[in-house]
């Protein structure tokens, strides 16, 4: 081995201990990812929720739900006297709801039986808002803060006052014959409807947005908590569904890698072990590496096999899978070209895009409202496939 190697391979080892000392001593990141997740302290998990609802209901059984609503409720119903075997309060808590129709329904039922069903989110179930007759919008800008109120004047005092987190979303239609508002949201000058109860049979829906202030960083802020606890003091003593975010098949994972990456560790061991194979192919590269015949490069029949796939496409009108294709590409366009993380598609996630591209920003907000609506509709139309489709087009050409 020449002194030459040696003197490299001498640096290379250094740089790689230095690289590994910076690594252990700088603090990890706050993580500021919406994951609402009651195992996660992160400012936007539910842990302090969560290990709350004990003190909230001392008389109450939690429990957890790793499967869908309607796998868990379905083996507690009696088909030969159309009862349920068990009683209580379901309890949701997410950005973007997960669950299907069939969860939907199985709820509806539970429900319809004398149970209450509570859901703070910012997006339902198509086939709860078209059976409860409510809908949804994010039609209007806002900046700052907003606050939160009760209807009830005995929960007057309740009221909190949020600056963080915060979405536009409210419920822009309700039954009102049969729907009761038990809670509003202010922005500015402009007041909103956020929390609703709807009796359904023998039970009631409740249902909320602005799932943030259940979130660890809003309940440990100033007094934030008297709020949360009381939304929960419409339910009773009877058990606590609360529907986990770490459901069976999210909790196991799919990467062989997954135990090995998510300790610090063993991490770097196997990300230094694949950089010493990659040194090693390198110098042996340069020593025994033969000589690569010419061959002529393959015809590029990338438009053709687009345009192909584009027909069938459209032929099958699968608008849901061209959508989510879009999006997903234009986000990586975003990630590529402007170097922007879209795992948050914020104000402050518009406003970097706005000073990156150049690009007006009321536009830019209009795209993205328009972005996370579609992403949690559960079925989409030609006219909005259309209109996706000219607003991005609109983005690459402006």
């Amino acid at each position: 081995m020449s002194k030459t190697l040696k003197i490299y391979i001498g640096i290379l080892i250094l740089l790689f201990m230095g690289i590994i000392a910076i690594e252990f001593s700088t603090p990890p990141p706050i993580n500021w990812q919406k994951t609402y997740n009651e195992t996660h302290k992160i400012p936007y998990g539910t842990y302090v929720f969560h290990e709350e609802l004990n003190n909230l209901f001392p008389d109450s059984n939690i429990e957890s739900i790793k499967v869908t609503p309607y796998e868990f409720f379905d083996d507690f119903y009696n088909w030969e006297d159309s009862t349920y075997h068990t009683s209580g309060t379901y309890v949701l808590i997410d950005d973007y709801s997960s669950i299907d129709n069939t969860s939907a329904q199985e709820l509806m039922d539970f429900a319809s039986h004398g149970n209450d069903i509570f859901m703070s989110s910012n997006y339902f179930p198509r086939r709860l808002m078209d059976s409860l007759g409510f809908n949804t919008d994010n039609d209007f800008d806002f900046e700052g803060k907003a606050q939160f109120s009760f209807t009830n004047p005995r929960l007057k005092n309740d009221s909190i006052t949020i600056e963080k987190g915060l979405s536009n979303i409210y419920f822009s239609k309700i039954d009102t014959l049969n729907t009761i508002v038990l809670g509003h949201q202010k922005f500015s000058d402009s007041t909103y409807t956020n929390f609703i109860k709807r009796p359904w049979g023998n039970g009631n829906f409740y249902l909320h947005l602005q799932p943030v202030v259940f979130t660890n960083y809003q309940l440990l802020r100033k007094s934030n908590s008297k709020y949360a606890s009381s939304i929960m003091s419409y339910f009773g003593d009877d058990t606590i569904y609360f529907d986990s975010r770490n459901k069976s098949a999210r909790e196991l994972g799919t990467s062989p890698l997954r135990f090995v990456l998510s300790q610090a560790p063993l991490r770097w061991a196997w990300y230094l072990a694949l950089i010493a194979i990659v040194f090693f192919m390198i110098f042996n590269a340069k020593r025994r590496q033969r000589i690569v015949n010419i061959k002529e490069p393959l015809k590029n029949t990338t438009i053709d096999f687009t345009k192909t796939i584009g027909n069938l496409y459209y032929e099958t009108k699968d608008h849901d899978n061209l959508i989510e294709k879009k999006i997903t590409y234009f986000l990586e366009y975003i990630r590529r070209v402007y170097y922007l993380d879209t795992q948050l598609l914020d104000d402050k996630f518009v406003k970097n895009l706005a000073l990156k591209s150049n690009k007006d920003e009321a536009n830019l907000k209009k795209l993205i409202n328009q972005i996370a609506y579609l992403k949690a509709k559960t079925s989409c139309s030609e006219d909005d496939l259309l209109g996706l489709n000219k607003a991005i087009e609109d983005f690459y050409t402006t």
